[in-house]
């Protein structure tokens, strides 16, 4: 299994990552993703992790 995390430092909080994969990923009330689960079954979340502008979400 993949260790998905963000960079909360660099994320600027678009919403890309939580509107591909809301299972995974929520933008919470400090404007920035967070991670809800390490895993799902419905997306391949390297595919989302290069959705992000910035490059702060990192599957590895």
């Amino acid at each position: 299994m993949s260790k998905v995390s963000v960079d909360i430092s660099t994320c600027v909080g678009c919403g890309l990552c939580e509107q591909s994969c809301p299972e995974v990923f929520e933008i919470q009330g400090d404007g920035v993703a967070h991670i809800k689960a390490q895993n799902c079954t419905q997306h391949n979340l390297q595919e989302v992790a290069d959705l992000c502008p910035v490059n702060c979400i990192k599957v590895g």
